[in-house]
């Protein structure tokens, strides 16, 4: 069974920024990355989610909320899922 320990609370004060995110009216999939894409439209495609998260007003709630709860995949905060691995990799080394 999965560790869902470092999740946090589900109550609507948690997630509330969510609602003032730029992505908000946005297809889920402009976010995530369809299987199979080549290495150029991997780039062009997180680069154009990235442009959006760097519009945001709540992009630093986004971060938090993707680092706390490890997401894996997609864009979450402005960052990759391989920058966030990469953050919370150079974290636990510092730790």
């Amino acid at each position: 069974m999965a560790n869902l320990s470092h999740l946090p609370k589900a109550v609507f004060e948690s997630y509330e920024w969510q609602e003032s995110g730029a992505c908000i009216d946005r297809s889920v999939e402009e976010f995530f990355l369809p299987e199979g894409l080549r290495t150029v439209e991997k780039s062009d495609h997180e680069a154009a989610a990235i442009r959006i998260c760097g519009t945001c007003p709540v992009v630093r709630d986004c971060l938090q909320h993707a680092l706390r709860a490890r997401e894996r995949y997609g864009v979450w905060g402005g960052l990759s899922a391989d920058e966030r691995a990469k953050h919370l990799a150079d974290d636990s080394e510092a730790a």
